[in-house]
């Protein structure tokens, strides 16, 4: 059971770096720990910085990955719990202390549906998931 919750999380990933980077995102990290968690992957965006007025500011973006091939414990997006976003804002602020980023950042999220054979359903990736 935990070899195929594994496989079915890093098929998830896989699936979530190819929609990140259809989107135009580029992967700096994976699978990044530290004592509070883990951050799925780490991406850089180029968009705008409202608060400072940049038009194309360049953004870090902290990604969690949620992967499910049924929906017996809900879909993949349910899965972004008010408790898992309070723990991706602390592995967040870990993250950007550590790296002494000083730019935007934000966290979001990718949601991978798969049917019961492993095969792609929906992939959804959601800006801004979690707020601060």
């Amino acid at each position: 059971m935990a070899d195929n919750r594994k496989a079915t999380g890093q098929l998830g990933e896989e699936i979530a770096v190819r929609a990140l980077g259809d989107a135009g995102l580029t992967i700096i990290e994976r699978n990044w720990r530290c004592p509070v968690g883990e951050l799925d992957i780490v991406a850089e965006d180029i968009g705008p910085d409202y608060a400072s007025g940049a038009s194309d500011a360049r953004w870090l973006v902290l990604v969690e990955v949620r992967t499910r091939s049924t929906t017996a414990r809900g879909t993949a997006r349910q899965a972004f719990t008010p408790r898992k976003q309070a723990k991706l804002r602390e592995v967040a602020a870990h993250y950007v202390q550590e790296k002494g980023w000083r730019g935007p950042w934000r966290i979001d999220a990718v949601a991978v549906q798969l049917d019961r054979h492993g095969r792609q359903v929906a992939v959804e990736h959601i800006r801004h998931a979690v707020g601060g």
